[in-house]
């Protein structure tokens, strides 16, 4: 047998995941009876989420222990990766178009806006492959769980064929993951009902790592497609760090969205090979076309090109 220690230490790690998730498999099953539940680990620690016969979340716990998991691999398709963003509350109807028009002429993934914009979006965007991303709950996640299933199914009746909300920040740092998980799960069930994919935004700048695991968990659990790193409202953005923490935790199973602070090619390229499969930004143009963004003392910028979100 090889006595190598980092062998050692990895089977140590293996066997004592599995010995916990026994345990509390079985734990789960003296206690909810009939109910589901749902249970995953990574990066030291375990979330369990229980749904009632209907899918309502009645218990989501972390506990930790020590683990490691690996990365997937990459690609490097930047344009058809990226959702043309462009989400200040003073964007005009004219800088919408524009978006649109970058969006096919460029052939990215979707063009993300706020809800406000989804008709004129999916008129300009028909007969495309360029998807209308929406938010919901955005920017600060505050919202109620019905209040944003709410903006979900009015987003998907009005063409939105993405969706990115917000979880309740409040609610993860309060360890309040009932809520948390009731949160994302009734986003995630009105849209799926839809054929609708939901990218849950977690806002990283707001969260320690332990934070950001746990909501990378609840999201996996309750059937999000996607987590996505920020909102940019919340004075940070993507950092290579998260992304490929985030990427761990969810495993090859679900997305990863980069959003904020990503403007160039070389931003873009550092987040896809940490991990990403989708980047959120408004300089999109700039980044596949290998250019730095305009110096803030130009005084002609692109208006749909401005700061990334």
């Amino acid at each position: 047998m090889n006595t190598d220690p980092k062998t050692i230490a990895s089977l140590v790690e293996i066997i004592t995941r599995e010995v916990l998730t026994s345990l509390m498999q079985r734990q789960t099953s003296a206690d909810q009876n009939e109910d589901g539940c749902k249970f995953s680990c990574a990066e030291g620690i375990c979330v369990q989420t229980c749904f009632d016969k209907v899918g309502q979340v009645i218990h989501a716990g972390a506990e930790r222990l020590s683990n490691g998991l690996g990365g997937v691999p990459h690609d490097l398709k930047i344009a058809s990766m990226i959702d043309h963003t462009l989400l200040k509350p003073e964007a005009t109807q004219e800088q919408i178009a524009q978006l649109c028009f970058e969006a096919k002429r460029f052939g990215f993934a979707s063009v993300c806006v706020n809800p406000t914009w989804i008709e004129l979006c999916s008129k300009l965007l028909q007969g495309s492959n360029v998807k209308v991303c929406t938010v919901i709950g955005f920017p600060l996640g505050a919202n109620t769980p019905e209040v944003k299933a709410y903006e979900t199914a009015q987003a998907i009746q009005l063409g939105a064929q993405e969706v990115d909300m917000v979880i309740n920040i409040g609610a993860l740092k309060s360890r309040d993951l009932q809520r948390v998980a009731r949160d994302i799960r009734g986003v995630v069930k009105t849209a799926h009902e839809k054929g609708v994919l939901v990218k849950v935004i977690i806002e990283t700048a707001l969260l320690t790592d332990e934070e950001k695991v746990i909501a990378c968990l609840i999201s996996k659990e309750v059937g999000a497609d996607f987590v996505k790193t920020s909102t940019g409202f919340s004075g940070g953005g993507a950092t290579v760090h998260d992304v490929a923490l985030m990427r761990r935790v969810v495993g090859p199973q679900l997305g990863v969205k980069a959003s904020g602070g990503v403007r160039t090619y070389e931003d873009a390229e550092q987040m896809i090979k940490a991990g990403a499969n989708r980047i959120g930004a408004s300089a999109s143009v700039k980044i596949i076309s290998g250019a730095q963004p305009a110096n803030s003392s130009d005084k002609t910028p692109e208006p749909a090109l401005q700061k990334s979100y």
